[in-house]
């Protein structure tokens, strides 16, 4: 049953973190969204915490697998009717050195960083289109802007994504279709929370101007503003929502002055 006319965001990884927290600003704002995740716990959760059953439809979908990703997307054009944004939020890390880290570990981060987010582009285009037009935001990392230790596969998958957002600018420009990224900073996830150890957090801060981590409620306004109308001129971009990590240098501590002797 298609429900009556409203603005339609799809949020893929949306069960927890960065992607539950997107799915929040657009309910927020009246929109619908269609959540897919691959935790179907994580998303009966999601759903009840959100407690908005009329805008909202929980989708399995594993991004790497393209009829789950058929059948899902026209699910949401049952649904709703129409398709306004796309969030490629789902990814998965693989944190290994290069001599460690497997093929099969690399093809996996690739499969989901990258084939997935192509995946789900190409699935949605129609749909979109058909709905005049609409804007995708890609969720890139830092790690796709700066290299880092034990990030081979993430940070070459997430690099690999922040092109392929360059590319389809380009190509859907002409269907009334914005693309973007946003490039997430350290951020204060429940996953960072679990793999970021004091001495980690420590770091992250002295290289970070701000001197803290994001909310997941920050990169959830980067990312509902480049849907929105407010963003209409707006393609191709990689916005670093960071806190400046990827603007600075080293010595940030001593150089502010925050570190005396003695």
């Amino acid at each position: 049953m298609i429900a009556s006319p409203t603005n339609v965001a799809l949020v893929t990884g949306a069960a927890r973190g960065i992607g539950l927290a997107a799915a929040q600003r657009f309910l927020a704002d009246g929109w619908s969204v269609a959540l897919l995740d691959m935790d179907d716990d994580g998303l009966r959760a999601a759903m009840e915490t959100l407690a908005v059953p009329d805008r909202t439809i929980a989708l399995h979908c594993d991004v790497a697998d393209r009829q789950s990703i058929a059948r899902d997307i026209a699910a949401v054009g049952e649904r709703f009717g129409r398709l306004d944004a796309l969030v490629n939020n789902a990814g998965i890390a693989v944190f290994k050195p290069l001599m460690d880290t497997t093929p099969d570990e690399w093809q996996r981060v690739m499969d989901v960083n990258l084939t997935g987010p192509f995946l789900m582009t190409q699935a949605a285009v129609p749909l979109m289109r058909d709905s005049g037009g609409g804007a995708i935001v890609n969720i890139t990392s830092i790690s796709s802007l700066r290299a880092s230790t034990l990030r081979v596969a993430y940070g070459s998958s997430k690099a690999g994504l922040a092109h392929f957002t360059k590319q389809c600018a380009v190509e859907l420009a002409q269907l009334g279709i914005r693309v973007n990224s946003v490039a997430p900073g350290p951020v204060d996830t429940a996953m960072a929370k679990q793999v970021h150890t004091t001495e980690i957090r420590s770091d992250y801060r002295d290289a970070i101007p701000m001197a803290r981590y994001g909310l997941e409620e920050e990169l959830a306004e980067a990312i509902f503003f480049l849907c929105s109308d407010r963003a209409s001129y707006i393609t191709g971009q990689i916005l670093a929502v960071d806190g400046g990590f990827d603007a600075a240098g080293i010595g940030l501590p001593t150089l502010r002055g925050e570190r005396k002797n003695g």
